[in-house]
């Protein structure tokens, strides 16, 4: 099974089920950023936690032993037109040079990890509108000479 049946397997089962990907993860124990990046093929997955998520949605192994591949990490390079996305491209092109900055100030010649990397979603309740509070925690990787 190829990664992109992988997954519209595995959102078909999602949605018949009712549950979101914060349930979703809850019980199979990882993190729901996380758990969501694998099943949409930008991930793999242990075994343990592949078989857990099958179990859930009810999938056949075939869908598990394809949670388990390694990716081919790819997306298209233009800059995409749904509005979510579209804003995390605007937030890079406003304040990327800015975060550069800032961390080469704190940390030196170097860059945050996207391997070694967490992040969090939540929602902030406030009486002006509700607030997206997303948290990114990655490790610092110097450059070095050799």
């Amino acid at each position: 099974m190829q990664k992109i049946e992988m997954t519209e397997t595995i959102v078909t089962a999602k949605t018949k089920s009712g549950l979101g990907w914060e349930d979703i993860a809850a019980k199979v124990g990882l993190a729901p950023v996380f758990l969501t990046s694998a099943c949409l093929g930008m991930n793999s997955l242990k075994a343990e936690y592949a078989n857990k998520l099958c179990e859930v949605l009810g999938l056949l192994p075939e869908v598990g032993e394809a949670l388990q591949q390694f990716p081919h990490k790819h997306w298209d390079k233009a800059v995409p037109t749904d509005p979510v996305i579209y804003r995390w491209y605007e937030i890079v092109g406003v304040y990327g040079d800015t975060i550069k900055e800032l961390i080469h100030e704190k940390f030196g010649d170097g860059i945050m990890s996207a391997i070694d990397f967490s992040m969090h979603i939540d929602k902030e309740e406030n009486p002006a509108g509700d607030r997206v509070l997303v948290t990114m925690s990655g490790k610092f990787l110097p450059y070095k000479s050799w």
